[in-house]
């Protein structure tokens, strides 16, 4: 792990003393990012934790030798070679690590894992009774996060009926067959002792910020994906006027990764295909003695690259919407310089602080780079998908329809996208849609009594909870503590006073008089927000340090593959000077009405023609409207 400085001691000392008396997000913005400077270095020194035995685990030069030399200046779809020295380091297959110590992880036992049980957690505190929007970003917000976190995280896991939890269910509950059965999660092989008392998992998808979503998890299926596209593209089906991606025998998506699919994914894995075709094209147009693999290769970092930058000072700032936040981000890509500053003069200093993290050397502060349990857990953001989309027209802003979000998912997704309404119609109208706000009673119920493709009927609601307790992740009040926040001592402390007496009272009932029992996501949903926030302060602890960790570590960000001799010059300037608005009018041109004068793509756009009317949210009971 790495060690605090004198220096950094000194910072950290002054900001507990401030923060005794004045929460980080109540002071001035100059000083709240020194406050969440001052959390980063804590988290750094105390909260990344390998669950490997030792460092050989990472593999070496001599035992997982670079073959193919392509892999010095491009990223290896496996996940292999970020790291040269390591090159199993965040590839596929390797587990998650942790952000607590491993004796506050242990597989539970059995009253642990189902008390109280996952489905009456799921019913009476999680269940949506009533729509609650979020106001402060639209429905394109929610598909983003979704649309990243399948480029990082996904668990290997049994298949259903090999090994499989039996959920107890309340008294009087409906469901089918009267068992829930709910796949564990698989464990790794046990490699030490710690292992016994606290299971290591894999990851199945990469680590790396490599858009493993869109490329595939393996060369194999980043070759299948080219297809016979020239010069370096994705292949792309021509429909009528517009490129889809291919379709399987099932009708759903060819591309990286198409589980848990629905239309936000179908949007955003088609633009950023687009995109990378479009870089593709640039790419030639400057470079045309470059082969196919090399325009390939270069336009797969600089999409990667945007979507980081993206997620980092577009997306992040519009979900957290505060300046201390913004500008914390801003600094992260950018550094404290500022933007202008840096495309003026470029990067004036190595020191991260000062000239942004992406060039300033790999840091991996002292433990192997991998994603980790608790960050899986606290970006379970379910709520976020509302009930139904409202579709309109682009160009007049007429109200088409209302679809059940249930209508636009799996294989229906494509359905959205007919002669009524077009992909630039299907952007606008989530431009103007509102998300779901992260928050208690406020997850869809079709998420609740989901029959997904495999043709398993799911609660997912239930699944989230078991799988946090499954997987070792603390309950709410210890999570807050190792993360070096107050627990409540009370439910009301928890929601916030009384004013929420009611959700107290609940949680009481539930978790039986023990505030200890809380699990984390009902915690988190629980909790009362800083001004402007769109999730909890405590899933904000684990961002600070994993958002900067994931560019840290690195190389093709942070480290030596940060430069125009690997990205190109035109691909660094991509990289540099676009933004979500301007892929968006690359592709969809017609959408410039809706976003002029805009900064942020994932806040509420402009309400072209009729659609000024609209509330941002749809219902499809007239007497509701």
């Amino acid at each position: 792990m790495a060690k605090i400085t004198f220096l950094n001691s000194i910072l950290v000392g002054v900001y507990n003393g401030v923060n005794a008396l004045i929460p980080w997000h109540k002071l001035p913005t100059f000083l709240g990012v020194g406050n969440l400077l001052a959390y980063r270095i804590v988290l750094e020194a105390e909260n990344l934790y390998d669950v490997y035995p030792d460092a050989s685990y990472q593999g070496t030069e001599a035992t997982c030798p670079m073959k193919d030399s392509r892999y010095v200046t491009a990223r290896n779809s496996d996940g292999l070679f970020n790291d040269e020295a390591q090159p199993m380091m965040g590839c596929v297959g390797m587990r998650f690590g942790r952000n607590v110590p491993r004796e506050h992880a242990k597989k539970p036992t059995d009253a642990e894992l189902l008390t109280p049980s996952p489905r009456l957690v799921s019913d009476r505190l999680l269940a949506r009774a009533e729509f609650k929007p979020a106001t402060i970003v639209n429905l394109l917000a929610a598909a983003w996060i979704q649309f990243q976190v399948h480029d990082w995280v996904f668990h290997e896991t049994y298949a259903p009926g090999e090994n499989d939890i039996e959920i107890p269910l309340p008294a009087g509950d409906t469901w089918p067959s009267g068992h829930m059965k709910i796949f564990r999660t698989k464990p790794d092989i046990t490699l030490d002792e710690t292992d016994k008392i606290s299971p290591g998992y894999k990851n199945t998808s990469t680590a790396w910020w490599d858009a493993s979503q869109i490329y595939g998890e393996n060369e194999v299926a980043t070759t299948a994906l080219r297809g016979d596209a020239v010069n370096g593209k994705l292949k792309m089906t021509k429909e009528g006027m517009e490129d889809f991606l291919p379709r399987d025998k099932d009708n759903l998506p060819m591309t990286g990764f198409n589980q848990n699919w629905w239309l936000g994914l179908e949007l955003l894995h088609t633009l950023f295909a687009l995109e990378h075709n479009a870089i593709c094209d640039v790419l030639h147009k400057n470079n045309p003695e470059w082969p196919s693999d090399q325009i390939f290769d270069t336009a797969r970092l600089v999409n990667c690259a945007l979507m980081a930058k993206i997620h980092t000072t577009e997306w992040t700032p519009a979900i957290l919407d505060h300046p201390t936040i913004n500008s914390a981000l801003h600094a992260n890509w950018w550094g404290i310089i500022g933007e202008k500053i840096h495309k003026m003069f470029g990067r004036i200093s190595k020191n991260e602080v000062i000239g942004g993290i992406p060039g300033s050397g790999v840091n991996l502060n002292g433990v192997p780079y991998t994603l980790t349990e608790e960050f899986v857990s606290v970006y379970r953001l379910h709520p976020l998908i509302p009930d139904n989309i409202a579709f309109f027209k682009t160009t007049s802003g007429a109200h088409v329809r209302t679809t059940p979000i249930a209508d636009c998912v799996f294989s229906k997704a494509q359905d959205a996208f007919n002669k009524e309404t077009d992909m630039g119609d299907v952007f606008y109208s989530f431009g103007i849609n509102y998300p779901g706000a992260i928050t208690h009673n406020n997850t869809p119920n079709f998420m609740r009594n989901l029959v997904t493709p495999d043709g398993v009927l799911r609660d997912i609601s239930s699944v989230d909870i078991l799988r946090d307790r499954e997987r070792g992740v603390p309950r709410y009040c210890e999570f807050r503590r190792l993360f070096h926040m107050k627990a409540p001592k009370t439910f009301l402390d928890l929601v916030g006073g009384k004013e929420q007496q009611a959700l107290a009272d609940t949680l009481a009932e539930i978790y039986e008089d023990d505030i200890e029992k809380v699990d984390l996501q009902v915690g988190m949903f629980c909790e009362p927000l800083p001004k402007g926030f769109g999730f909890s302060d405590t899933a904000f602890r684990v961002f600070i340090l994993m958002a900067s960790r994931r560019i840290q570590s690195d190389r093709f960000l942070a480290g030596d593959g940060w430069t125009e001799e690997v990205y190109s010059k035109e691909g660094m300037a991509h990289v540099q000077n676009e933004t979500m608005i301007s892929v968006l009018l690359r592709h969809f041109p017609e959408l410039k009405p809706a976003l002029l004068g805009k900064d942020n793509a994932f806040r509420p756009w402009i309400k072209v023609g009729t659609s000024a009317d609209y509330k941002g949210v749809e219902t499809l009971d007239p007497a509701a409207k």
